[in-house]
């Protein structure tokens, strides 16, 4: 096996001191005074040798890691994995690596992964919370480590967080399927107090008032297996026969859809809030509220990075819109009536 390099070695190889080999691989040589062919010389004859620094003495001596902890619900669902891989990159460019895992929005999976990264001494969290978590992230915030919320905030937690605009967004959507003509306009969603599923329902309620509709609305519990979704779901579409339907979520919308295919009901009028690449493929293709990542990771890598560099001088709630992508399963009733 190969004997690993030490700044010992180097120091010896080149005749020189130790602390003097630190200060050049620490960037204070102009700092120290040291001449800039000995800097050279040192910094050529790492990159021969192909030293790698210790980053665990690295850390020790530095207080810093430069770790970020991404928690997030779902690392299959393509939103938080496009997420994922937008901060990932935005992150490497500012010197700083990201381990990321998922919670499948589960309280107790989530306090034990916080609890890991403290462990881990990461630098900073990025977290989607799931319920029952707000006293575990309060430890967080109360010990003065950077912490930034996704998708979702707790109420009455002072904390920055980046979300989108879910009660517009649910607004708009529930508001084309009735500009379309549609009067039976159910929601699916799930049985949660989160805020982001709160605001969309809120935002279907909203735009059920405004066009004096009757509200339809159908909640399914999170740990339900996709049978069991399936079953309840076809159920209540036999029982109030909605003309419409706007989905909470994309993965509801996507049970929903293998619900309409394995029963051959009539396919009502179909939108969902979070695009998916299946929608796009899908027969008809599926309307959808689109959030917008590039912003969303933009924001919140920025927004953690100020916390981290020193430079945040209070939380920041940052709220951004999305779009409504209106594709085939929405079109106009009149004219899918009339062919």
């Amino acid at each position: 096996m190969k004997k690993k390099i030490l700044i010992s070695d180097i120091a010896r190889d080149l005749g020189v001191s130790v602390t003097t080999v630190s200060f050049i691989l620490n960037g204070k040589a102009k700092e120290k005074r040291i001449s800039e062919g000995l800097t050279k010389r040192v910094l050529d004859y790492v990159q021969k040798v192909g030293y790698k620094p210790n980053e665990l003495a690295k850390s020790l001596r530095t207080g810093k890691t430069k770790i970020i902890g991404l928690i997030i619900e779902d690392i299959s669902n393509p939103f938080f994995a496009n997420i994922a891989r937008l901060i990932e990159a935005k992150a490497y460019s500012k010197g700083y690596r990201i381990i990321y895992c998922s919670t499948d929005n589960q309280p107790e999976k989530t306090i034990e992964l916080i609890q890991l990264f403290r462990d881990r001494h990461v630098d900073g969290y990025i977290i989607t919370p799931s319920e029952g978590v707000k006293d575990t992230i309060q430890s967080l915030v109360s010990s003065q480590l950077p912490v930034v919320l996704f998708d979702r905030y707790i109420p009455g937690l002072n904390t920055s967080y980046v979300v989108s605009d879910n009660i517009k967004g649910a607004y708009d959507a529930t508001a084309h399927l009735a500009q379309q003509g549609y009067k039976r306009i159910a929601l699916v969603t799930l049985y949660s107090s989160q805020t982001q599923m709160r605001d969309r329902m809120d935002g279907y309620m909203r735009a059920i008032d405004t066009y004096k509709l009757q509200p339809y609305v159908k909640k399914v519990n999170m740990g339900d297996d996709e049978e069991t979704t399936i079953s309840s779901f076809s159920a209540f579409l036999a029982d109030q026969e909605p003309d419409a339907v706007f989905f909470a979520t994309n993965y509801l919308a996507i049970i929903g859809l293998k619900a309409l295919k394995q029963h051959r009901v009539s396919m009502p009028a179909v939108a969902s809030y979070d695009d998916h690449t299946l929608f796009k493929l899908f027969t008809p293709t599926i309307t959808a509220v689109s959030q917008p990542i590039e912003g969303i990771a933009d924001e919140l890598i920025n927004t953690l990075l100020n916390q981290l560099d020193g430079n945040a001088k209070e939380n920041r709630q940052v709220v951004l819109p999305s779009t409504l992508i209106i594709r085939e399963s929405s079109r106009a009733r009149t004219s899918s009536t009339g062919n």
